[in-house]
């Protein structure tokens, strides 16, 4: 549940003709009485405003949302909205993605929701992924790298580790905040977005990084999402949308 100190998750009125043909045909995996994990973001409010709309014509449904936005966003349109309770399994989350290599890990988090966006994938029988075609890359962050989420404590000896690995972590900015001031998750953590050495070419390279950060005492979380996704749906400008599975690659 994002607050207003980060950007991502702003229910926004989705214009691109891809990432609404994407949502409606994510909308289309929702049944009747399905419990959905609402993601954040562009592409995710466009979902949330297509399944809206098929709850306005009788489809019962009910989310979990990832953001603070999205939980505003849900409740504007009356969808309802349950917790994530030891015997809750969602059906599916939707959400949206900053990169999709062609395996289909992901990166995740550049807007900062992406801790609270891993829990909900996690209850959830299969992730769904919306994208444009712009975020489908060769390989994960070689223009970009990815976040880490740390416990305030934990900031500089998460730093040397990190770096120890071959990382440039710098700690976001609040753009809302005077004087450069770090952001503030809605965790209450810090943000470190941490450029690579070198692209993560091979998935084996991108998992062993990711449970190396993850052994650090204080990382919460990383934004590399990686073999969540059981598809991908990415929608083009003259509203064609591909469908990538999981279960049809090589």
């Amino acid at each position: 549940m994002n607050d207003k100190r980060t950007t991502k998750g702003t229910p926004g009125a989705a214009t691109d003709p891809g990432v609404l043909a994407a949502a409606t045909r994510a909308a289309e995996l929702v049944t009747d009485g399905a419990r959905v994990g609402l993601g954040s973001g562009r592409a995710a409010s466009a979902f949330i405003a297509a399944i809206g709309a098929r709850a306005r014509r009788g489809l019962k449904v009910s989310g979990v949302p990832t953001s603070e936005a999205s939980e505003r966003l849900a409740r504007s349109l009356e969808i309802p909205l349950i917790d994530i309770t030891e015997e809750t399994l969602l059906d599916l989350t939707v959400d949206g993605a900053d990169e999709v290599s062609p395996n289909l890990d992901l990166v995740k988090g550049r807007g900062a929701a992406f801790v609270r966006e891993r829990i909900v994938a996690a209850a959830s029988r299969r992730q769904v992924i919306l994208v444009s075609p712009e975020k489908l890359v060769p390989v994960l962050c070689a223009n970009a790298g990815f976040p880490v989420e740390v416990i305030p404590m934990a900031a500089g000896l998460a730093i040397r580790r990190l770096k120890a690995l071959g990382l440039s972590p710098v700690a976001r900015v609040d753009p809302a905040a005077a004087g450069g001031s770090p952001l503030i998750s809605v965790n209450g953590n810090l943000i470190f977005d941490c450029a690579c050495s070198r692209p993560l070419a091979e998935p084996a390279l991108a998992r062993t990084l990711e449970t190396a950060i993850c052994r650090i005492p204080g990382v919460v979380d990383t934004g590399l999402f990686l073999g969540t996704a059981e598809r991908v749906l990415v929608g083009y400008p003259d509203g064609r949308v591909d469908v990538l599975k999981r279960s049809e690659l090589p």
